[in-house]
């Protein structure tokens, strides 16, 4: 029988209420959540979509996403530092039946191991290019350059590698955070999502194992891969705009007094701030339907492959709402209380901030003049692996 979803929350909700206990303190202190993301590898999040037979879970992809708006709500860092670990799980999945590699890298997923990424790299780079190379060294196979915003490396037991092979081919490079030669830094300086692990990770004459080298993803029409990628984000911001509703209300129940010219002498009872809860809650509540929404489009599209156009574009409607709903919720989270919703400790900034650098992955303008063009004139998406300028 399918795994349910009362089974899923028994067995992780748990650990997410002690992830939860710890944000604040891990915000305020700069302490990447190491031994958080362990306790979620340990509880076999990390295979939570692999069959049962394969050593998961057996999760449909819409009780992940569930799953993700929830560890949002506790650390919305966490959903975004395992976002590449769950892709590449997913893709490995569909692929492994015939192909001995990777059930192989199942196997080391079902184990517990966790898969990071290092594909982005600074500067004005050509697309489709990279300026780091897989060359050969007499019978050796050598990894040499530097990638930046490696999300979730910091924590991974390996990391996929985008590099150029020496006759110039795109090519993914699966290897050992732990080899020699790899040096991973703490670098990211964004104002939001802090925790995340999203700075640079170096290769130094890293030995390559040529039974992990394969071709890397190219432009073509992808929407299960970027869907995916985009949803998680999705269900991060969702699970900020839930912990801002639950903060809001926390704090109002707590008060006790009101402005001079309030409608009630306790805050929690006045209308005005009735409302302004109200309003944030609705916001939470609108942003996790429209994830789950999107996760079902995606989910028909791995058993419908014509569906993944509509898929991707549902994905699209989902970043052209969510990223403003949650923008406005946590600024107006403010609107229920005086200085004191202010006050460092309480750190109920951070919602706003890394709803913020949430958002900016996937601009808001560029989604939505996709789904205009769709909408009035058929236009299907086109996409791109591969940030950077034409070559």
């Amino acid at each position: 029988m399918p795994v349910t979803d009362a089974e899923l929350h028994a067995r992780f909700r748990p650990l997410f209420e002690k992830i939860a206990a710890g944000a604040v303190e891990r915000e305020l202190s700069r302490r990447l959540p190491v031994e958080e993301i362990a306790a979620l590898r340990d509880a076999g999040f990390g295979a939570v979509r692999l069959p049962v037979e394969a050593g998961g879970a057996g999760a449909s992809l819409r009780q992940l996403f569930a799953l993700l708006v929830e560890l949002g709500a506790a650390d919305s860092n966490i959903p975004q530092a395992l976002r590449t670990h769950l892709l590449f799980a997913e893709l490995w999945s569909a692929g492994a039946a015939d192909d001995p590699v990777l059930r192989g890298r199942l196997e080391q997923v079902a184990a517990g191991r966790l898969v990071g990424n290092a594909i982005s790299e600074r500067g004005g780079v050509v697309r489709n290019s990279s300026t780091t190379v897989l060359r050969r060294d007499g019978d050796r196979l050598l990894l040499e350059g530097e990638k930046f915003y490696c999300t979730g490396t910091l924590y991974a037991d390996l990391v996929d590698v985008v590099a150029l092979d020496q006759d110039g081919s795109r090519v993914s490079v699966l290897v050992e955070t732990s080899a020699p030669g790899v040096e991973r830094v703490d670098d990211w300086r964004g104002f939001g999502q802090k925790l995340t692990a999203s700075g640079t990770t170096r290769f130094t004459a890293v030995e390559v194992d040529p039974a992990q080298v394969r071709p890397a993803p190219t432009d073509a029409h992808q929407p299960v891969r970027q869907g995916f990628l985009q949803l998680v984000q999705l269900a991060a911001l969702a699970g900020i705009a839930r912990r801002a509703a639950d903060d809001a209300a926390a704090y109002v129940r707590d008060r006790r007094r009101n402005w001079p010219y309030g409608n009630a002498d306790l805050p929690r009872d006045d209308p005005l701030v009735q409302q302004v809860v109200g309003k944030v809650d609705a916001a939470a509540f609108t942003v996790a339907a429209v994830v789950d929404a999107a996760a079902a489009s995606l989910e028909r599209a791995l058993s419908e492959p014509g569906h993944g156009p509509a898929a991707e574009l549902d994905v699209y409607r989902a970043q052209s709402t969510v990223p403003q709903l949650v923008l406005d919720a946590t600024s107006e989270l403010f609107e229920v209380g005086g200085a004191s919703t202010v006050d460092v400790d309480r750190a109920l900034d951070r919602h706003w901030r890394n709803a913020r650098t949430l958002a900016v992955h996937n601009p808001i303008v560029y989604k939505q003049q996709v789904v205009g063009a769709f909408a009035l004139n058929g236009t299907v998406p086109v996409l791109s692996l591969s940030p950077g300028v034409a070559g």
